[in-house]
C-alpha cells in the first residue's frame, strides 16, 4: 500500500481496475457514478492545453450508471484498494439530489473501500450550491444516517469523504471544516476542477470554453484548500490532496500542507503511469531517509508544525 491514489473521472464505469490496479497505484477512485445512465454534456467537452499542462473538461457525469457498473465491478480480480464517487442525475433538481446520492451510497456500500460523494463538479447545474447551507448541513446529515443504518444491516463501516471544489473562499472553508467536523464525516477530498483561470490560462484561445480546469495552474490554488482545511481541521479527519500534480515535489507540497493521500489525474494524462512509479519511489525514499522507515510518523511530525489559523 502507499498513499498515492487515482482520482475519480478515469474509470467511470469500473471497467478497467485489473489494469490501473497493476500501475502502482495504492488505491483507485471510480465513477463519479449516477443512480441512471446518462451521457453527460453535449461533444466537444474535453480541451487539452499542451504548454501549460492543464485541461478544461465539462464532460458532466457521463456514465453507464449504477448496473452497469456494479456488473463490472464484480468482474475485477485486482486485490487494489478503491474509492467509489458518487453523483446525481443531471435532471434531478439540487435540492432532491439528496436521494440520488442515498440510492448510491446503498448500491456501492459493501463493495468499496471508501465513498467519495462529488458535491463540487463544476460541470453539473446546481451541484456546487450543496456546498452552501442549509443544503450542505442537510446532506451530511441524511448521509450519516444512511450509513448508520447500513453499517447496522452490514456489520460493516465504510467511511464516507466529501469532494470539495477549490473555488471556496476561507470563511467558507473554515464552516465546512467546522460543519464536518460536527456530523463526523470520515474524510474530505480537497480538490475539485475550477471554474477559474489563472494568468497562464487565462490568454490562451480556449480560456473561455466552460468547465473545470485542472493540472499544473491548480497545484498552488488546490494545496492552499489543504493548508487551510488541515488548519481548522488539525487531524480530526483525513484530507486526500487532489489537483495539479506533476511530479514527486508536488506531491510532497500537498502531504505537507495536511493531506494524508494524495491523487492524481491530469498529471497521470499527460506523463503517464511511470509518475505513478517516481512519486511512490521518492515518498519510500524520504521515509528510509528520516530513519522511522515509517511515512506517516513523517507525515505527523510535518504535520505537527503546521500553524494554527489566525483568529482574526
Amino acid at each position: 500500500p502507499n498513499p498515492v491514489g487515482l482520482a475519480a473521472g478515469l474509470d467511470k464505469n469500473a471497467r478497467a481496475v485489473d489494469g490501473l490496479g497493476a500501475l502502482g497505484f495504492g488505491f483507485l477512485e471510480l465513477g463519479t457514478v449516477t443512480p441512471l445512465p446518462q451521457t453527460g454534456n453535449p461533444k466537444k467537452r474535453l480541451f487539452r492545453f499542451i504548454n501549460e499542462e492543464a485541461l478544461i473538461n465539462r464532460m458532466g457525469f457521463n456514465n453507464a450508471g449504477l448496473n452497469e457498473f456494479l456488473k463490472n465491478l464484480s468482474g475485477r480480480r485486482s486485490h487494489v484498494r478503491i474509492g467509489i464517487s458518487i453523483g446525481k442525475n443531471s435532471d434531478v433538481p439540487v435540492e432532491k439530489a439528496i436521494r440520488d446520492y442515498r440510492t448510491c451510497l446503498r448500491a456501492v456500500y459493501t463493495v468499496t473501500d471508501y465513498v467519495a460523494v462529488d458535491i463540487s463538479s463544476p460541470n453539473t447545474t446546481g451541484l456546487f450550491e450543496l456546498q452552501a447551507e442549509p443544503l450542505f448541513s442537510r446532506i451530511l446529515q441524511q448521509l450519516k444516517d444512511e450509513q448508520a443504518q447500513l453499517a447496522q444491516q452490514h456489520g460493516l463501516y465504510t467511511p464516507i469523504a466529501i469532494k470539495l471544489s477549490p473555488d471556496l473562499n476561507r470563511e467558507e472553508i473554515q464552516r465546512i471544516a467546522n460543519t464536518l467536523m460536527a456530523f463526523e464525516l470520515d474524510g474530505v477530498i480537497a480538490t475539485n476542477t475550477t471554474r477559474l483561470r489563472p494568468g497562464v490560462i487565462a490568454g490562451t484561445r480556449l480560456a473561455s470554453e466552460d468547465g473545470g480546469l485542472s493540472g499544473r495552474p491548480l497545484l498552488k490554488p488546490s494545496t492552499e484548500i489543504v493548508r487551510q482545511l488541515y488548519q481548522h481541521l488539525r487531524g480530526s479527519l483525513p484530507i486526500i490532496g487532489c489537483g495539479g500534480i506533476f511530479d514527486p515535489e508536488d506531491a510532497w507540497s500537498k502531504l505537507c500542507a495536511g493531506a494524508s493521500l494524495v491523487q492524481l489525474y491530469t498529471g497521470f494524462a499527460y506523463h503517464g503511469p511511470a509518475l505513478v512509479r517516481r512519486i511512490v519511489e521518492d515518498l519510500a525514499g524520504r521515509a528510509a531517509d528520516s530513519g522511522t522507515g515509517e511515512l506517516a510518523a513523517i507525515l505527523a511530525a510535518v504535520h505537527a508544525r503546521i500553524s494554527t489559523p489566525n483568529p482574526h
